[in-house]
């Protein structure tokens, strides 16, 4: 059994027991982000794989404050009036990197349709501090999709961060039912923008299964992510992050082997590097992609 956002238990299939993290390693990266005052999205969207990442000592950072301007269907983050961008966070997430001696790190965002430039220079203020304290550090990027705005694009994108992601987040059917505010073919303009901004930055894509699509739909939505010009994908199970009407609930849990069919499909296509699993988030074993792609003949910086 696991508990869900709202406190009820709910009963999930056998696949998705994990093992016990190393608790110690959670309390001190526990101690240590709280002495940094920064905001990681393993608490702010209940990531399932907080305990095995921060056990190992990595973590993804959540810049832009805790409110989003946006209120998808199948998010944990709280919609609402957002704070005001803080100047010092770039700083403190950087010095947060150092102190806990990452050697690669992912910074995403809440959406914040507020600003003119949607957070994109609070993102490139952000990679470039990171790169004057920890110079070896790999930087990811996942990023809302600033409205198409392409000069916002070109200004995350000229960072010159490892991989930027944006998140279709599902299939092109249900797009519009549970992405607030958000369209389809608009996040695959995102993402071949990205790749025609920076050819050395690796292009990465993410969605969920579960929530009502079918097999052919995942299938169709590979072939789309790979002609969007996407180095990278991530598929992993939708779960409801609360009972409330806001959150849609789950249509169904799909088998550790199709899970693996979907990641034979996309390597198939020439997707360089796909990962697929019931647990698998954006951010999970994103290292992992960077050098998968990299040991595959690349341009990685």
């Amino acid at each position: 059994m696991s508990n869900c956002a709202c406190g009820k238990k709910e009963q999930l299939p056998e696949w998705f027991r994990q093992e016990v993290p190393d608790q110690a390693a959670m309390g001190r990266m526990r101690s240590l982000l709280k002495e940094t005052g920064v905001t990681t999205v393993c608490q702010g969207a209940h990531c399932p794989n907080t305990g095995e990442c921060w056990s190992k000592g990595t973590a993804t950072f959540m810049i832009l404050g805790e409110m989003c301007t946006r209120a998808c269907r199948f998010c944990a983050v709280e919609s609402g009036v957002p704070q005001e961008e803080s100047v010092e966070e770039p700083l403190l997430v950087a010095e947060a990197v150092r102190q806990l001696g990452l050697k690669y790190v992912v910074i995403t965002s809440v959406t914040r349709d507020d600003l003119a430039d949607g957070g994109a220079e609070h993102f490139a203020r952000t990679v470039r501090a990171i790169r004057m304290v920890s110079p070896e550090c790999g930087v990811e990027l996942l990023i809302p999709d600033f409205a198409g705005d392409q000069i916002s694009l070109e200004i995350v994108a000229q960072s010159r961060p490892q991989v930027i992601g944006h998140n279709v987040e599902t299939v092109r059917r249900l797009s519009s039912s549970i992405r607030s505010s958000a369209d389809h073919d608009r996040s695959l303009d995102v993402l071949r923008s990205l790749h025609l901004l920076n050819p050395d930055v690796l292009v990465k894509s993410g969605f969920m299964v579960g929530l009502g699509e079918t097999d052919e739909e995942v299938f169709s939505t590979l072939q789309e992510l790979k002609s969007a010009g996407c180095d990278i994908v991530t598929i992993g199970q939708y779960l409801a992050p609360s009972k409330e009407g806001r959150h849609v609930p789950v249509a169904r849990f799909v088998e550790p082997g199709m899970f693996e069919a979907y990641r034979a499909e996309g390597l198939r296509l020439g997707i360089r590097f796909v990962v697929a699993g019931a647990l698998v988030r954006s951010s999970y074993k994103a290292e992992e992609g960077f050098k998968g792609c990299c040991n595959k003949e690349s341009s990685c910086q």
